[in-house]
C-alpha cells in the first residue's frame, strides 16, 4: 500500500517531470516520487493547477481537501480505474432491494456496537471502570438492530447506541479539560468534541481512499442514505472502525498528555478547534495508528489497520457478488 502525504503548511504543489514538487513556507522545496503515494491530504492554503490534477489522476492518487478548521471540504476522486459495470449493478440492486439493504446496514450497526463494547472492556480491565450499565444498553440496541424494518429506524438505533456509549468517555477521562459532557458537532464546543470530529473525518477519508482501490462505488451506501451526498459507503464502513481506531487513539493521546490545552483555539463563532500544532500532533499519531499492525484472526499474519479497512470492503464486495454472508470486523481485545 502507498503512503499518505499531509500538507499542513501553506505552499505550492505541482508536477515536476514525473515527480511531485512541494514548496512550503519556511522549508526547503522537496521532490516526492508519486509512485509511492496513495493519497494526499491538504490542510494548508496550497496552490495547485490542472496539470497537477491530471498527473495524480494518471497515477491514481486521491486528493482530499480540508478547510481552516480541519473540516472536510471535498475530494478529487480520479477516474475509477477498477470500476466494473457488473459490480455497480449488483451494488445498486442490493441498495434498491429493501431486505438486502437492511441486512447489510444492520451488520454495520451491530459491528460498530460490538467494537464499542470491546473498547469499554479494554479500559474496564485496566482502569477498574464500571461499564456494565452501558454495556447492557448496547446489547439491547444490538438486538433492536436485528429487528428494524427500515433504515431510518436503524439509524435511530445507531444514534442512540453511540449516544449511550459516549457516556463512557467521561467515566474514563479524568482530565476536566477533556470532558465531553454532551456530543456537539458543528461547531464542536469543547476539546473532546473537537478531537472526535477531526478524527472521525480522517476515518471517513481513509475508508473512501480504500474503496477507490476496489470495484465498489463509494456513492452507493446502505446505512447512510444515497442521495445528493457525493459519497456514503465510506461513512458506512467507518462506523465499524471509529471505536477501535478513533476513540482508542483519543484516549491514548489524552492519557499520555500528548494532546493538551495548548493544541486548541477558540473561534469567534463559539467553536473550539485544533490549531496547526494540534493537527500536526494528531495526524502524526493517526498515521501511526493506521500503519500499526495486528495479528489477523483468520489469515495468520500481521495486517495494518489500513489493510483491515480495505479487507472489510473486499468482504462486502464478496457478499454482493458471491452471496457470501458479510460479517463485520470485530476487535479481539
Amino acid at each position: 500500500m502507498g503512503k499518505t502525504l499531509y500538507l499542513l503548511s501553506n505552499g505550492e504543489l505541482r508536477r515536476k517531470d514525473n515527480t511531485l514538487f512541494i514548496a512550503r513556507e519556511n522549508e526547503s522545496p522537496k521532490f516526492l516520487p508519486v509512485e509511492t503515494l496513495d493519497e494526499i491530504n491538504v490542510f494548508g492554503e496550497v496552490e495547485f493547477n490542472k496539470s497537477l490534477l491530471e498527473f495524480i489522476s494518471q497515477k491514481e492518487v486521491i486528493l482530499h481537501v480540508y478547510n481552516h478548521y480541519g473540516y472536510y471540504v471535498g475530494t478529487f476522486y480520479p477516474r475509477e480505474h477498477l470500476n466494473s459495470g457488473a459490480v455497480i449493478l449488483a451494488q445498486a440492486s442490493h441498495y434498491t432491494d429493501s431486505a438486502k439493504r437492511i441486512k447489510i446496514a444492520s451488520s454495520f450497526v451491530r459491528g460498530a456496537i460490538e467494537n464499542m463494547k470491546r473498547v469499554m472492556d479494554y479500559y474496564r480491565r485496566r482502569a477498574a471502570i464500571d461499564t456494565e450499565d452501558i454495556a447492557e444498553f448496547l446489547d439491547g440496541y444490538a438486538e433492536q438492530a436485528l429487528e428494524c424494518a427500515g433504515v431510518a429506524e436503524l439509524m435511530g438505533v445507531e444514534g442512540n447506541a453511540r449516544e449511550k456509549y459516549y457516556e463512557f468517555f467521561d467515566r474514563l477521562v479524568k482530565d476536566d479539560a477533556f470532558k465531553m459532557l454532551t456530543r456537539t458537532r458543528r461547531p464542536p464546543t469543547n476539546r473532546m468534541n473537537a478531537l472526535i470530529s477531526f478524527l472521525n473525518t480522517m476515518c471517513y477519508t481513509l475508508a473512501l481512499s480504500q474503496i477507490y482501490r476496489t470495484h465498489l462505488d463509494p456513492r452507493i451506501g446502505f446505512l447512510h442514505e444515497t442521495n445528493f451526498r457525493r459519497f456514503s459507503l465510506n461513512l458506512d464502513v467507518a462506523e465499524i472502525f471509529k471505536p477501535i481506531m478513533v476513540d482508542r487513539l483519543i484516549f491514548s493521546l489524552i492519557n499520555k498528555k500528548e494532546i493538551q490545552d495548548k493544541h486548541f483555539e477558540k473561534q469567534s463563532g463559539g467553536g473550539i478547534y485544533l490549531n496547526e500544532k494540534g493537527r500536526e500532533t494528531i495526524l502524526r499519531a493517526w498515521e501511526g495508528k493506521v500503519n500499526e499492525t495486528i495479528e489477523h484472526p483468520t489469515l495468520g499474519r500481521k495486517v495494518s489497520y489500513r489493510g483491515l479497512v480495505r479487507m472489510e470492503i473486499y468482504k462486502l464486495q464478496k457478499h454482493i457478488m458471491e452471496n457470501i454472508d458479510y460479517a463485520p470486523y470485530v476487535s479481539r481485545w
